[in-house]
C-alpha cells in the first residue's frame, strides 16, 4: 500500500503522524511510505533521517495525497486538506467532528473513508489512541495553568505550591479519567491543594487510594461543582464523551461567584469545551479573559510539546497503521469492534451514532441560535 504522511498545516502545529521509526517498519513489510518534505524539521526528523528509513521525500502535499492510498496525519484535516480528498482513500488521524459541522461536511463531500483515532476504542472500555495525547495534555494543564496564574498573565498571583507559612493554590480537576489523573499527578506533585470531582464512585475509590489523604474526591453534582470552583485558583475541565460534545459543567453564570484571576483550563475544547464560555485559542494567544476569569482554550495542547507528543503518538498508532496497511479495510472493521468504533464517516454518511447525534444538535442549535457562543468517562485532548 502507498502511505502519505503530510505535513500538519494548523496554526502552530509541528507534531508529525509517523516517525521515521515507524516508516521503516512500514517500508520493511513492503509498503511504499511518502513523507511530505520538512514536515518533522521543527522537531529533528529530518528529510534524511525519513530517506535512510526508506521513504520518499515528496515536495507538495497536493503529490502526496494524489499517489497515496492512506493519509495518515495527526489533527484534523483542514479545508484546503479536505478538498484534497477523494473517494476510496482512507484518512487517519484526529478528527474531533462533534464539534465541527463544517469539516463534516467537506469529509463526507470528499468520499474518503475516514477513521478518527479518538473514537478507536479497546477492549477494556479505553480510548487506546486518544490516551497518549491525553496524559500530555494534562500534564501540560497543570504547567500552562500555573504560568497563567502569574498575575503579569492575568491570574491572581498564587503560586501554586504555595511557601511556608503561605498555604498553597487550589486545584480543581474535573474528571479523573486519563487528562485527569495526569492533572492531579502534577498539581500534587507541583504542592498544590487538589480537589477531583467525578460521576463515578468506583473511579473516586480508585483515586483515593492512590493519592490517600493527599487527594480531596468529591463526587459530581451541579452544586458540588459550583461550591468547588467558588474556591479554586486553577480549574481543568477534563471530561470526555467518546465522539460526542463535551458537557457544560461550568456555565456562564458561575463565572461571577469564582474568585477575580481564576484560571479556567479547557483541555476538552476539542469536543466543545466543558466550560459554556470556552472558545477554541491557539499556543500564540492562547487566553482571554471574561467576568476577570483566565481562559485557557488551546485546542492542540500537545502541540507545544510536539516532540515528545509525536514519539508517544506513533508508538499508539503504528500498530493500527500496519492493521490498515495490510488489510482489507472491510474485513477489518468487520472483525474488530474496537476498530470499527474509530469509522466516523464512510460513503459521505457519518457512520458513528455519538458523532451524529452530536453534529445534528450543533445544527440545530446553529440555526435556531446563529450568534450563539460556541459552546463522560472522563479525559481529552488532541
Amino acid at each position: 500500500m502507498q502511505i502519505g504522511v503530510p505535513m500538519e498545516i494548523k496554526p502552530q502545529e509541528y507534531r508529525v503522524g509517523m516517525t521515521p521509526g515507524g516508516v521503516r517498519e512500514l517500508v520493511a513489510a513492503g509498503h511504499i511510505v511518502q513523507v511530505q518534505t520538512q514536515c518533522g524539521a521543527r522537531i529533528g526528523l529530518t528529510d534524511d533521517l525519513y530517506r535512510d528509513a526508506g521513504a520518499q521525500v515528496i515536495e507538495t502535499a497536493e503529490a502526496l495525497f494524489s499517489d497515496c492510498e492512506l493519509i495518515v496525519k495527526v489533527k484534523e484535516p483542514q479545508a484546503q486538506e479536505c478538498h484534497l480528498l477523494r473517494s476510496g482513500q482512507t484518512l487517519f488521524t484526529y478528527l474531533h467532528l462533534a464539534a465541527d459541522p463544517e469539516q463534516a461536511q467537506l469529509l463526507m463531500a470528499s468520499g474518503a473513508n475516514c477513521i478518527a483515532y479518538e473514537t478507536i476504542t479497546s477492549p477494556q472500555g479505553g480510548l487506546p489512541l486518544l490516551a497518549p495525547m491525553s496524559v500530555v495534555a494534562g500534564r501540560l494543564s497543570v504547567q500552562a495553568g500555573a504560568h497563567h496564574m502569574e498575575i503579569h498573565q492575568g491570574g491572581n498571583g498564587a503560586l501554586l505550591g504555595g511557601v511556608p507559612g503561605v498555604p498553597s493554590a487550589q486545584v480543581l480537576v474535573l474528571g479523573g479519567g486519563v487528562v485527569g489523573t495526569n492533572a492531579i499527578r502534577m498539581a500534587l506533585g507541583m504542592g498544590a491543594d487538589v480537589t477531583v470531582i467525578d460521576r463515578s464512585v468506583k473511579r473516586l475509590t480508585e483515586l483515593d487510594e492512590q493519592y490517600g489523604g493527599r487527594l480531596r474526591t468529591v463526587y459530581s453534582t451541579a452544586d458540588a461543582i459550583e461550591e468547588a470552583a467558588s474556591h479554586a485558583d486553577l480549574i481543568i475541565g477534563a471530561v470526555l464523551i467518546a465522539g460526542a460534545s463535551a458537557p457544560k459543567l461550568i456555565t456562564r453564570d458561575m463565572l461571577k461567584k469564582l474568585k477575580p484571576g481564576t484560571v479556567m483550563v479547557d483541555v476538552a475544547i476539542d469536543q466543545g469545551g466543558c466550560f459554556e464560555t470556552s472558545t477554541p485559542t491557539t499556543h500564540a494567544d492562547p487566553t482571554y479573559v471574561i467576568d476577570q476569569i483566565v481562559h485557557y482554550c488551546v485546542a492542540n495542547m500537545p502541540g507545544a510539546v510536539a516532540r515528545t507528543a509525536t514519539m508517544a503518538l506513533t508508538n499508539a498508532t503504528l500498530p493500527y497503521i500496519q492493521r490498515l496497511a495490510h488489510g482489507d479495510l472491510d474485513a477489518l472493521l468487520k472483525d474488530d469492534p474496537h476498530f470499527a468504533n474509530g469509522l466516523n464517516i464512510r460513503e459521505s454518511k457519518v457512520t458513528h451514532p455519538a458523532v451524529a447525534a452530536a453534529l445534528a444538535s450543533a445544527t440545530t442549535e446553529r440555526s435556531a441560535t446563529p450568534l450563539a457562543e460556541p459552546a463522560r468517562s472522563m479525559g481529552n485532548a488532541a
